[in-house]
């Protein structure tokens, strides 16, 4: 087996320890915890079912408050089945730990669905007499958010139908692509290696086990594109229904109204991502293929390292000091929450067989703390993940205050503490570089993550938005899945690549499709917006106003979603409404493929 097939040496990689939530699946807290939340959530019922309107400000607010410590229990103990599923997915009883306390929990809070409905209920003029009392204003947010959904809510026997049914339903065919998907193996030189492991190959400096990787992966998912499908198409059908039930004019209008962004905003964005393929990522590759001194890229070759690298992996100490360096550099208040993750056990970092294949960060909830999960292979890719879900960390340590109710934020902001972070760190990285290989290598890694986050999720998100319009016509098989799947990737590559049939199952692996329909253009936002903010507080520090902007950076991301975009970057100066903001966040890309040129 090659070295490269082999984990390097990285150091001593920890994982994460939950018993911060439950001390096991067996715990006595969790059964007290689940039992005791079931007898509040009657009681709580039967205090408030049908009386919400009779209620004043003050016990409004009472009532909420309850609501948020129920739902609050509720959520940590999915928050803890989750974390352990993810942990490993191929456990039978993992699995049906988690699938059980799925059941338990939406059991539980049929008792509390009654709440939100009623609040949907009420009449504006009512709602606005009751937020005089200084308490209820308090959850103002709450009750907002709450409200933008009264136009799409059902009966109360049909909001219940449907959520007791979620646990047999979405989250079942879920449940069945994460299983499925960590089941597989994929054999590489003699190696049978998860779907992570073999990713990680198409970034090895060796052309030939790239080229392995890469039909192992097209052949294995080839063979269960079938299963893929009939999982996706009963996902969208499932979808439709519903979207249909409850008047949403298209497959993406409930995920923009969840993320408090308008029709208009999202498709000003993909129309200024897709103008701009053949000067971004057409022109990048084509000057790729050249380095490589051939007329066109494998597509295998899509993220390989430029003619030269020395493949060097970087150990998780060193890891870990580069990320932290960058950020105390940018805030000190940022890089002291950022350490709480490397001093406790709050990071799972090392591949393995059965876990979660991705990397992402869990804010569970706020009286407990974030967990992240990573598959660290030592690659610079795998430290910028590192930064992009620690800035996700640090983001939602700081919405704790907000209570359990308002701690989240829309999407389309979710994702800018995490590539804020990225740059932070490639910015540190590239001032400490003054080889010019090294330098080049840099800007290309660079290029490439932003062209992955921008121009790669756009193509997904216009790969979702055909593939649900063409679904209310009738079930799609895998052939025709691909044909989209393949227009949209040729579309957004370039003619710099040739592509084999071994890429046409390629779609199967994304989680993204099957866990959030909608949610990969929140990347591309959240990347376009960074360009803009980074270039805010750069003018900021020539000025001498570094610490000032940071300080509202962090304010900004301590007020999680109970503001309106517009109201949270209106002190930076930034307006996402202006037409010419995204090609402003593109500029940077546009300008590193300049300099690289000029490398």
């Amino acid at each position: 087996m090659p070295d490269s097939l082999n984990q390097a040496e990285l150091g001593e990689l920890p994982t994460w320890d939950l018993s911060d939530l439950y001390a096991g699946p067996n715990s006595p807290a969790l059964k007290t915890d689940l039992d005791q939340a079931e007898a509040d959530a009657v009681a709580f019922s039967r205090r408030y079912q049908g009386k919400l309107p009779g209620l004043t400000g003050a016990e409004m607010a009472r009532a909420i408050a309850d609501y948020e410590r129920l739902d609050e229990v509720l959520s940590k103990v999915m928050s803890y089945a989750g974390l352990l599923y993810a942990g490993n997915m191929a456990d039978p009883a993992i699995g049906r730990f988690y699938q059980g306390m799925s059941e338990r929990v939406t059991a539980i809070s049929v008792h509390l669905l009654f709440f939100t409905l009623e609040i949907n209920r009420l009449e504006d003029k009512d709602i606005q007499a009751k937020l005089k009392d200084r308490a209820l204003a308090a959850y103002m947010p709450f009750l907002r958010d709450t409200r933008l959904f009264r136009p799409h809510q059902l009966s109360d026997e049909a909001e219940r139908l449907l959520h007791e049914k979620h646990v047999a339903g979405r989250a079942a065919w879920t449940r069945l692509f994460d299983e499925h998907l960590a089941d597989l193996r994929f054999n590489v030189r003699g190696e049978n290696l998860t779907s992570a492991q073999a990713l990680n190959l198409l970034s090895s400096t060796d052309a030939s086990l790239r080229k392995d990787a890469a039909l192992a992966l097209g052949d294995v998912l080839a063979k269960n594109q079938r299963t893929f499908a009939h999982i996706m198409n009963t996902l969208i059908k499932d979808k439709e229904i519903e979207d249909r039930w409850r008047h949403y004019p298209y497959p993406w209008s409930a995920r923009n109204l969840a993320n408090q962004v308008e029709d208009e905003v999202v498709d000003a964005l993909l129309s200024s991502v897709r103008l701009a393929y053949p000067r971004l990522s057409h022109r990048y590759y084509s000057l790729k293929a050249k380095w490589f001194k051939q007329d066109k890229l494998d597509y295998w070759d899509r993220n390989a390292p430029l003619p030269g690298d020395d493949d060097r992996k970087i150990p998780w100490s060193d890891a870990k000091e580069i990320v932290r360096g960058a950020y105390a550099r940018f805030s000190p208040a940022m890089a002291e929450i950022g350490q709480k993750f490397f001093d406790n056990p709050w990071i799972d970092v090392p591949p393995r067989p059965g876990k979660n294949p991705g990397a992402f960060a869990h804010p569970v909830v706020p009286s407990a703390h974030p967990y992240l999960l990573l598959n660290y292979m030592g690659r610079t890719r795998d430290v910028m993940t590192l930064a992009h879900e620690l800035g996700h960390g640090v983001h939602q340590y700081l919405c704790r205050a907000q209570g359990h109710l308002q701690a989240s934020t829309p999407l389309t902001l979710a994702e800018t503490a995490s590539v804020f972070g990225e740059m932070l760190t490639f910015r540190s990285l590239l001032d400490a570089t003054t080889d010019k290989a090294k330098r080049k290598a840099l800007l290309a890694g660079k290029v490439e993550d932003m062209i992955n986050t921008v121009i790669r999720q756009i193509a997904f998100y216009q790969f979702e938005r055909t593939l649900h319009t063409e679904r209310r016509e009738g079930e799609l098989s895998a052939e025709r899945i691909a044909d989209i799947w393949m227009q949209v990737q040729t579309e957004s590559l370039g003619p710099a690549f040739q592509f084999e049939d071994s890429y046409r199952p390629y779609w199967a692996y994304i989680g993204h499709f099957v866990h959030s329909p909608f949610y990969v253009y929140a990347y591309a936002f959240g990347d376009c917006l960074v360009n803009s903010l980074y270039a805010a507080y750069q003018e900021a520090a020539v000025q001498g106003q570094g610490e000032a902007f940071a300080a509202k950076y962090m304010e900004m991301l301590s007020a999680a979603g109970t503001l309106h975009h517009g109201d949270l970057l209106a002190p930076f100066g930034l307006n996402l409404k202006d037409p010419s903001f995204w090609n402003k966040g593109l500029g940077l890309l546009d300008s590193f493929i300049t300099e690289l040129e000029g490398l």
